[in-house]
């Protein structure tokens, strides 16, 4: 165990970046067609062909998922992704053609110091295609992939990514863009929201303070500028389409867990929720609520991680990281 979402078989994931741009992408690429649905809580999501994932369509399954920075711009990437899935023989087939199933979320990352006068064509189509070619079973956390250029109110954000086995050996993995309109630490201290589900000092080993700090409450958040936390939860359980939802709606609790505020107005809060099919549920009331709860917790963990293992970026004005402020 990797303590990533890989550790979940059948998935990979890869990233693409741009330093300069401040902003890149990052691809869960399935090796065979994942069962996939969705949860949106934020007020202010961007994303492409979600609609595919509701349980009265027609498609069950899909190829990829991107994670990306960019805001609108950045949808650009899912082109690129499928191009490199199509080269590869991928896609839902309709007659003689393949169509790659790629649907996407994006983060708002367009004013955090990076270039992004990127002349008539933005970059995010090559970075999808990219992004998929990367893609292998270890991959970077903090400022890497679609996390490059992500922000919190009060520190640097990144990709995050944590893993679970249940009770029953089914495997959990979450794998989150931190770009949060609120806060993933305790007012401004270097305590995580999330430190209950931490494991082997994954985050720091801080812990919650006692009692906490008089501020931790208040609300800390960007202000008017528009914010996303984006993620995917996956498992190599059987399960059918409905049953994902159910999967992304309880994962989603984990946002809550370890960002505050979260689902807002100016939040685009997306949760992807995927099966890759190894092992069917044996219980499949009670293995699904534990595959729900454990996501959840791990969702939570990612997020903290994140935060945790982000970097600077090396603009004026740039928010600090973790660890160059706490540790």
């Amino acid at each position: 165990m990797r303590n990533l979402i890989t550790d979940v078989r059948g998935l990979r994931v890869g990233h693409a970046a741009d330093a300069a741009l401040a902003s890149g992408v990052t691809a869960i690429v399935f090796d065979r067609p994942a069962t996939a649905s969705v949860s949106i809580r934020g007020g202010a999501p961007g994303g492409r062909d979600t609609a595919l994932l509701d349980t009265d369509m027609t498609v069950e399954t899909v190829d990829a998922i991107l994670l990306s920075g960019g805001s609108a711009f950045g949808l650009d990437a899912a082109g690129g992704a499928q191009a490199a899935l199509r080269a590869a023989g991928r896609g839902f087939a309709i007659g003689t053609i393949r169509v790659p199933i790629v649907p996407q979320a994006i983060v708002f990352d367009l004013l955090n110091g990076g270039d992004k006068n990127w002349g008539d064509r933005p970059p995010y189509w090559e970075m999808g295609r990219r992004a998929v070619e990367a893609a292998g079973e270890t991959f970077a956390l903090g400022t890497a992939g679609g996390g490059y250029g992500a922000t919190t109110a009060t520190l640097k954000g990144g990709l995050g990514s944590a893993s679970a086995v249940t009770s029953t050996g089914h495997r959990v993995g979450a794998i989150v863009i931190v770009n949060a309109i609120g806060s993933a630490t305790l007012g401004r201290s270097p305590h995580f929201w999330a430190a209950p589900y931490e494991q082997n000092g994954e985050f720091g080993g801080r812990g919650w303070p006692s009692p906490l700090p008089e501020e931790a409450l208040a609300m800390h958040i960007k202000g008017h500028t528009p914010a996303t936390t984006i993620a995917l939860v996956a498992t190599d359980a059987v399960l059918t389409k409905p049953q994902a939802r159910r999967l992304a709606i309880m994962a989603d609790d984990g946002l809550a867990r370890a960002i505050r505020p979260s689902h807002a107005a100016l939040d685009g809060d997306t949760v992807f929720a995927t099966a890759t099919g190894q092992h069917p549920l044996a219980d499949p009331l009670r293995d699904l609520t534990e595959l729900g709860h454990v996501a959840a917790d791990c969702l939570a963990r990612a997020v903290a991680r994140g935060v945790y293992e982000a970097t600077a970026l090396p603009f004026p004005g740039a928010l600090p990281d973790w660890k160059s402020t706490f540790a």
